[in-house]
């Protein structure tokens, strides 16, 4: 499956966005997995890379959710075994947690479109250089992590100090969204649990949630485009280590 790369779904309106887009043209498969609803994960090591996406979940509900347990195995077997590794909101907190760093709620939700600034780490960093200093990003998460030691952050913001590292060469989290499109925040807007989740907003701030997606979001995909070509461009490179048997 050296041209297929494993995606990890927890809910089926987290969808890939403009990751597939950056996948597809880098000619690769994907297999897609929802995690709670699939017994035994595939072995991480088998693909070209990993991607594990954002969901309600959170990291300290493992015994709530087992399915996360099984999860964080996966990941720790991918960066141990060198393999290409993504993770978004609920993906970059499993990795944070899989590297031994805590996941705990924020002092402050961040749902909405707020900008997070470029570190010096990454600038310098050969995918997330390739990024704007300052792009304005779509967020929706309440949960954080300490940065994983070893770990370099990549971007911050003043509400949610860690929003992405980078670990070794090939494993990347970003806590914010930024693979989502104009229809996808639609769809978020759509889930039942949405109005709840947004109640602490003002009514303009909820509001401005939608206002303008198109254009926001065709202005996030200038900011994600080299980041996730980057990022495919690092599977479609890599030749998956043979897994031993036994």
């Amino acid at each position: 499956m050296r041209r297929t790369v494993l995606v990890f779904r927890h809910v089926p309106h987290e969808g890939l966005g403009s990751i597939a887009t950056a996948l597809r043209r880098a000619r690769l498969a994907v297999r897609l997995v929802d995690t709670p609803r699939t017994k035994r994960l595939p072995d991480p090591r088998r693909f070209a890379g990993l991607i594990v996406m954002g969901g309600p979940q959170a990291v300290y509900q493992k015994n709530q959710f087992p399915f996360l347990k099984k999860e964080l195995s996966a990941l720790r077997a991918a960066i141990r075994g060198g393999q290409p590794v993504l993770g978004v909101c609920l993906g970059a907190q499993l990795i944070a947690h899989a590297l031994g760093a805590r996941v705990f709620p924020n002092h402050h939700k961040e749902i909405g479109w707020f900008r997070a600034r470029r570190t010096k780490a990454g600038g310098g960093d050969p995918l997330y250089g390739r990024t704007p200093a300052a792009p304005t990003v779509f967020q929706w998460h309440g949960d954080t992590f300490e940065l994983p030691r070893g770990a370099r952050r990549l971007a911050t913001a003043p509400l949610c100090r860690n929003q992405a590292f980078a670990y070794g060469t090939n494993t990347y989290a970003i806590q914010f969204h930024l693979e989502i499109n104009a229809a996808m925040v639609a769809e978020w807007l759509r889930q039942p649990g949405a109005e709840a989740e947004l109640a602490f907003l003002s009514p303009r701030a909820r509001r401005d949630i939608g206002r303008d997606r198109g254009g926001r979001c065709r202005r996030l995909a200038r900011t994600a485009t080299p980041f996730f070509d980057g990022f495919a461009r690092l599977c479609a490179g890599r030749v998956p280590p043979q897994v031993k048997k036994g």
